[in-house]
């Protein structure tokens, strides 16, 4: 397997380059449009790494889009609606979104295979249609011209300050989503480094067998799920601050879909798997603009080509030493 050692330096200089490099050279070169683009792509990488996770015990999610969803709207519900902070948001969110995903996985988790994947599919649209008519969410018309986060100060000390102040707060918005996702992954490998990720794995290798070693299985099912939809609605929460709007359709199926493939192309294997995924897809999908009414097909027909090539994703291509991946 690739060496922890090898992993944590490359992760080290990933987030140079993010934190240093990638800012310097889009501020210099006055290109906004970018910077929301690598906080976009934070953000999905973020959503991704929860339905990483459910891959980790075995199970296939098309529903992270619900949960983004839902953290999005509890989100901009607290800050617009109650005068909460949106730092504090962005946690209670994620933990809405994660009660919500035990009392649903408590009963779908004994699901596999396809009969899993479908229940996960149906929630994105039953969250959808419930933004539509629920009252406190403003139905179709959603929720918009949200503030923006205030400041931060600890002692009289601001640490971060309000971003209605800030002359460019694309680059604010960055930086949070960059940390975020950092700390996201970082902690997502040190999960998968603990005895909980080792029974992750047991799960996904042979749940019968795991059971009959006396694992809870039934308990490991849900904390995975509820980790994953607390990523999905970290991820929605943020997105919500950073469009300063959210409606019933600003995460669908296609984008639990997107979450589903960057794992894929990025490689189940792989704990930075989705990062790699979301970056291809994201930058990939957009070069192929120039195709126009041809960009769908040649897209499609890429991925195909890749998954045909590299069925362990494209982290499969780095040299590794005999073992696991993770």
């Amino acid at each position: 397997m690739m060496s922890d050692r090898l992993q944590i330096i490359g992760y080290a200089v990933f987030a140079v380059v993010m934190l240093t490099v990638v800012p310097f050279f889009t501020v210099l070169a006055g290109r906004n449009d970018y910077l929301y683009t690598f906080t976009l792509i934070a953000l999905l990488s973020i959503a991704s790494a929860g339905v990483w996770i459910t891959f980790a015990i075995g199970r296939i999610n098309i529903g992270q889009s619900a949960y983004a969803l839902v953290g999005g709207y509890v989100s901009a519900i607290l800050v617009a609606t109650y005068g909460v902070s949106f730092w504090l948001s962005i946690p209670l969110a994620g933990l809405f979104a994660a009660c919500i995903a035990v009392v649903i996985g408590l009963p779908i988790l004994r699901l596999r295979g396809v009969y899993f994947s479908m229940v996960t599919l149906v929630s994105t649209e039953v969250a959808r249609l419930s933004a539509l008519a629920l009252p406190i969410t403003k139905g179709a018309k959603g929720m918009v011209n949200l503030p923006m986060p205030g400041p931060i100060a600890i002692g009289g000390i601001t640490l971060v300050p309000d971003f209605a102040t800030l002359e460019n707060p694309r680059i604010a918005f960055y930086y949070v989503a960059i940390i975020l996702m950092l700390i996201t992954f970082l902690l997502v490998w040190r999960l998968m480094r603990s005895r909980i990720g080792q029974l992750f794995v047991a799960l996904q290798q042979n749940e019968d067998l795991a059971q009959s070693a006396g694992i809870d299985i039934a308990r490991l099912r849900v904390i995975a799920y509820a980790i994953s939809s607390f990523l999905g609605g970290v991820a929605g929460a943020v997105f919500s601050a950073v469009s300063q709007s959210v409606y019933p359709s600003s995460f669908t199926t296609q984008d639990s879909i997107n979450f589903m493939l960057n794992c894929f192309l990025g490689g189940l294997g792989y704990v930075f798997g989705p990062i790699v995924g979301t970056f291809v897809l994201r930058f990939g999908w957009d070069l192929l603009f120039q195709a126009q009414r041809f960009q769908l097909l040649i897209y499609a027909a890429i991925l195909i080509g890749l998954m045909l090539v590299l069925p362990n994703g494209l982290l499969s291509l780095i040299p590794s030493r005999k073992g696991a991946k993770r």
